[in-house]
């Protein structure tokens, strides 16, 4: 059996990652995060509580741990990154300098290091396969170059150190566990919209950020999380990188219209289209042939079942 170390165990991603974790006898959990975990987590697996960007902190809680999966890092909707963008890349960094040089100190398994589908904010290649990383221009983002800067950390401590890594790239997560934001676009889209649905007038038109046309592949957290853990425990995704990604490509528009009828509502949906951000990406589409091919692993949740479940969330909590 395995130990496994969870960075940011308490976060939205990273606790559907530890409910799949104790889900598979081969694993046992430690969770480390500076955040309460809850109760169900207490019960089920060991709990480190820290600040990971201090080396020894990071010994402490990586001691005895076979593997580790790195979800801590500053994230949220794209507000968030323009908002605090030496924030995030000095967290972020700091972050790897700490965690990782902690897995090289320790000789850990396999270290898979959850990056994300900004570092091809800037690609114009469709469906976007996982090479296309080595072409794309540089992220314009603080937080797409922050992701992809922790790619580069990873390959750079193998190359040097032979560190084995696994890199998972989730595409735009949601699912139930993430709570809306009053300031929109600090969370991410899915529940800053179904607050908005939930709380709009009858007759009004929605707010949303630019025309709609812009496109992403939303990928339930569930599903995220069966990608990183089947990787993380895989011996064809040792030093492989993948994108962990639902196929379904929808405009933003879609997707509203998806919460729309999800939230029950019966009224036509009109938009009112407000200025966006100064990065928006335009399109998201990744190709997930890779990990079908290597791991035999797809998504499984489809759009409308993961947003009902999602909806009745934030009804339950709200």
């Amino acid at each position: 059996m395995s130990r496994v170390l969870v960075t940011g165990g308490a976060g939205t991603i990273g606790a559907a990652v530890v409910r799949r974790l104790i889900s598979d006898p081969r694993f046992e959990v430690r969770v480390s995060d500076q955040r309460d975990a809850p109760q169900w987590m207490r019960e089920g697996c060991e709990i480190h509580r820290g600040d990971l960007r201090d080396r020894e902190e990071a010994v402490t809680a990586m001691t005895g741990c076979s593997h580790v999966i790195h979800l801590a890092a500053i994230v949220g909707g794209i507000g968030n990154f323009h908002k605090l963008p030496y924030t995030l890349t000095d967290m972020n960094s700091s972050l790897y300098n700490s965690v990782i040089g902690a897995a090289l100190r320790l000789g850990v398994e396999r270290f898979t290091y959850v990056s994300s589908s900004m570092v091809f904010e800037s690609t114009d290649v469709f469906p976007t396969p996982e090479d296309a990383v080595w072409n794309v221009p540089v992220p314009r983002s603080a937080y797409g170059f922050s992701k992809l800067a922790g790619e580069v950390w990873i390959r750079a401590a193998h190359d040097e150190h032979d560190l084995p890594f696994t890199i998972c790239r989730p595409f735009n997560a949601y699912g139930p566990g993430e709570m809306p934001e009053d300031e929109p676009g600090i969370a991410h889209m899915v529940p800053d919209v179904i607050k908005k649905v939930l709380a709009l007038p009858q007759g009004a038109p929605l707010p949303i950020f630019g025309k709609g046309d812009q496109t992403r592949t939303l990928t339930h957290i569930d599903d995220i999380a069966d990608g990183i853990v089947t990787a993380t425990g895989h011996d064809a995704a040792l030093n492989e990188d993948f994108n962990v990604s639902a196929a379904d490509e929808r405009t933003i528009a879609d997707v509203c219209r998806v919460i729309w009828e999800q939230c029950g509502r019966t009224d036509e949906l009109t938009f009112e289209h407000l200025p966006t951000f100064e990065v928006d990406v335009q399109r998201r589409w990744p190709d997930v042939s890779k990990a079908k091919r290597l791991l035999d692993w797809e998504s499984r949740i489809p759009l409308d079942r993961g947003i009902a479940d999602t909806v009745a969330w934030l009804r339950k909590v709200g």
